[in-house]
């Protein structure tokens, strides 16, 4: 049975993450508290599945206590390392963490970068993005990294032009070349498979498409490439705690050949190994 606990955005808020009175004696040692669980906040999927599988099938064996808490808006995770609510997080690629710790003033760093979520265009009204009507209405993440890297995917495959040099810090602001007149609507990242419906299209990143029943292999009708993408999912914690045993221990279960298998297996392609 797993030990996951599931919070919502208030009671995240009024309670601290609801784990700081543990979580945080951990953290705050955890340099030589290799005895005491690792608390590591997740994504519910697939996060918190791959740490439920090391956590039901790896740890014990490695010697490493796992506590997994799943936190479904990853707004919160990155404070709850920051302030040593829990030890470490897993939801997150390098440019957001980037553009987290720049906005914030927070220094969290990556430990092993694990697997990729391959971002994809989802609509329920067409098969072929070549199909979206003059006007159709597409809806991105409004975060600062996705947005641009929502962007971008449109752009690589001829759906619009970004102005020159923006990469992935791109936004609505710098479509240049947009020939079908796509109407962008901005919406929180969980939101969009929500959202499907309402809109003609929706870009829509991994985690969140396989957790509302989407497979990005075969259901997306524009779907990011693997290969040199810098987006893969990394394992994060507060500065200066990279060498935590507990730490290093998970960073080489998640590189593991049966974690490599079980990522593979279960979420066949939705889903990639980034080692």
């Amino acid at each position: 049975m797993r030990t996951v606990l599931k919070f919502t955005t208030a009671a995240l808020a009024t309670a601290g993450l609801a784990l700081s009175a543990t979580a945080c004696s951990s953290s705050s040692s955890s340099s030589n508290s290799a005895d005491k669980p690792l608390v590591v906040v997740a994504s519910p999927t697939p996060h918190a599945q791959i740490l439920d599988y090391i956590k039901d099938n790896l740890a014990a064996k490695a010697g490493l206590k796992l506590t997994v808490r799943e936190v479904s808006d990853y707004t919160l995770q990155n404070p709850a390392v920051q302030d040593g609510s829990a030890d470490a997080n897993f939801f997150q690629h390098v440019p957001y963490l980037t553009d987290f710790n720049k906005t914030h003033g927070t220094d969290i760093v990556p430990v092993e970068a694990v697997h990729l979520e391959p971002l994809g265009v989802y609509s329920k009204k067409v098969k072929k993005v070549a199909d979206l009507a003059d006007g159709a209405q597409v809806a991105v993440p409004n975060d600062a990294t996705n947005e641009g890297r929502a962007l971008k995917l449109l752009a690589d495959n001829q759906v619009i032009t970004l102005k020159d040099g923006v990469g992935t810090g791109a936004t609505i602001h710098d479509v240049t070349g947009n020939p079908k007149h796509l109407k962008f609507k901005e919406l929180d990242a969980a939101q969009l498979p929500r959202a499907l419906s309402d809109v003609d299209a929706a870009v829509i990143n991994g985690n969140y498409a396989v957790g509302a029943g989407l497979k990005p292999a075969t259901d997306a009708i524009l779907l990011e490439k693997a290969d040199d993408n810098p987006y893969a999912n990394v394992l994060a914690v507060k500065k200066g705690h990279e060498n935590d045993p507990r730490v290093q221990k998970l960073a080489q279960l998640l590189h593991s050949d049966e974690v490599k298998k079980y990522i593979e297996s279960t979420f066949q392609g939705s889903v990639i190994p980034a080692f």
